[in-house]
């Protein structure tokens, strides 16, 4: 995906976050750490210019509700969570870059849940890639890649990484995008 298909992604995310509510400001949105922040940030940024309206925003990380956080992580990378806002019986939409085993999102519910009761948690992810581990789907998807297990999909968002862009990559390091 090129940064225009990003950015009419993130203009469709915007406008189908908000589609079941008649109040711009209902749904809290919540970018999981790292890109899905940064995500959730321009689907605000597209709310507040469309609607004249911010809804509540907040982090999650979710280092520590992984399954596989004392196996597989030696030294885990702990970042901020930050919820600025009550969950309970709030609509919340999750963000993520990439949707795969689906053990990430199952994380985040859990994560929210210490935080509060929300009334509902929906799901939106840039890229769908499949492998699921776990029954978990997303609400709203920038699009479907098919992959093989020797593949990776890498959402780049220009400020972290300088562009904004989807590469799908072989293990052997060779990117298609």
């Amino acid at each position: 995906m090129s940064a225009e298909d990003l950015n009419r992604t993130y203009m469709r995310f915007a406008h189908q976050i908000l589609e079941p509510y008649d109040n711009p400001t209902h749904p809290a949105i919540v970018g999981m750490q790292t890109r899905g922040v940064y995500m959730g940030r321009r689907i605000i940024d597209i709310i507040e210019k469309e609607y004249q309206a911010v809804p509540d925003f907040g982090l999650l990380d979710v280092t520590f509700y992984r399954d596989d956080f004392r196996s597989k992580l030696k030294m885990p990378e702990v970042k901020i969570t930050d919820i600025p806002f009550d969950l309970y019986d709030r609509d919340v939409v999750l963000i993520d870059d990439v949707l795969y085993t689906g053990r990430t999102v199952r994380s985040a519910m859990d994560a929210l849940m210490a935080y509060g009761r929300p009334r509902s948690i929906r799901f939106c992810c840039m890229i769908d890639r499949g492998h699921r581990e776990l029954p978990v789907s997303a609400d709203y998807v920038g699009m479907k890649v098919p992959t093989h297990p020797d593949e990776e999909v890498a959402v780049k968002v220009k400020q972290l990484d300088g562009e904004d862009a989807v590469y799908l990559i072989n293990i052997d390091g060779e990117a298609d995008g």
